[in-house]
C-alpha cells in the first residue's frame, strides 16, 4: 500500500492529507524530512535542533491540515521551516546571556573591551546585514549559505532545489549587488 503512496504528486497527498490519510503524511514526511533537516541546521547550526524543528513542521501540519490552503507543499515546507528556524534564532538570542557568560565576558584582556572598537565592529555588521537584507530573496539566501555558512555551491544546490549554474548565477548577482549597494553607503 505504502508503494503506491510514493508514486503520487504532493498534490495528490496534500488531498489525501486534508482526508485525514495519515500514510500521506508519512509519505510526505519521508519525502521532505532529509532535505528539510538540512536546510534548517544552515540557519540554527545545530542538526538535532533542526531535526525536532521539522518534526514539530509535520505535527503542526497535521494538526492544522483542514485548514491549510496550500498551492504548492514543497514551498510551504521550506517556507515554513525557515520561519521556525528565525524563531528558534531569536529565541535562543533572547536566553544566551547568563550570568556566567557575563563573567567569562569580564575576564578578557582590557584590548577586547575597547568600546569604540567594539561600536564600530557592532555598526559595521549591522550595515552589512542591512545591505545583505536589500538583496532579493534568492540572492540574499544564496549568498549567506555560500559565505556565511561556508556551503559548497553544489550543496546549496542540492538543498534549495535548483542548478549549481543557477546558485553561480544567483551568487554572482548578489555579490555585484552587494557591491553596489555598498558603494553608494559611507565606508563601512
Amino acid at each position: 500500500m505504502k508503494d503506491i503512496y510514493v508514486s503520487k504528486s504532493d498534490e495528490d497527498l496534500m488531498s489525501l492529507l486534508i482526508n485525514e490519510d495519515s500514510l500521506a503524511l508519512e509519505t510526505l514526511f519521508n519525502r521532505y524530512y532529509p532535505a528539510l533537516c538540512k536546510f534548517t541546521s544552515i540557519y540554527i547550526r545545530d542538526f538535532s535542533k533542526a531535526e525536532e524543528l521539522v518534526a514539530d513542521l509535520f505535527v503542526k501540519l497535521w494538526d492544522k491540515r483542514n485548514d491549510l490552503q496550500i498551492k504548492s507543499i514543497k514551498k510551504y515546507l521550506f517556507a515554513s521551516a525557515k520561519n521556525l528556524s528565525f524563531n528558534e534564532i531569536q529565541r535562543v538570542k533572547l536566553n544566551t546571556l547568563s550570568l556566567n557568560d557575563q563573567e567569562d565576558y569580564l575576564n578578557y584582556p582590557d584590548v577586547y573591551l575597547n568600546p569604540h572598537d567594539l561600536l564600530a565592529s557592532r555598526e559595521s555588521y549591522t550595515e552589512i546585514i542591512s545591505l545583505i537584507n536589500l538583496l532579493p530573496e534568492r540572492q540574499r539566501e544564496v549568498l549567506l549559505m555560500s559565505r556565511i555558512d561556508m556551503l559548497e555551491k553544489n550543496m546549496i544546490s542540492e538543498m534549495l532545489g535548483i542548478s549549481v549554474r543557477t546558485v553561480e548565477t544567483l551568487l554572482y548577482q548578489a555579490v555585484k549587488s552587494f557591491r553596489q549597494l555598498a558603494a553608494d553607503r559611507p565606508a563601512i
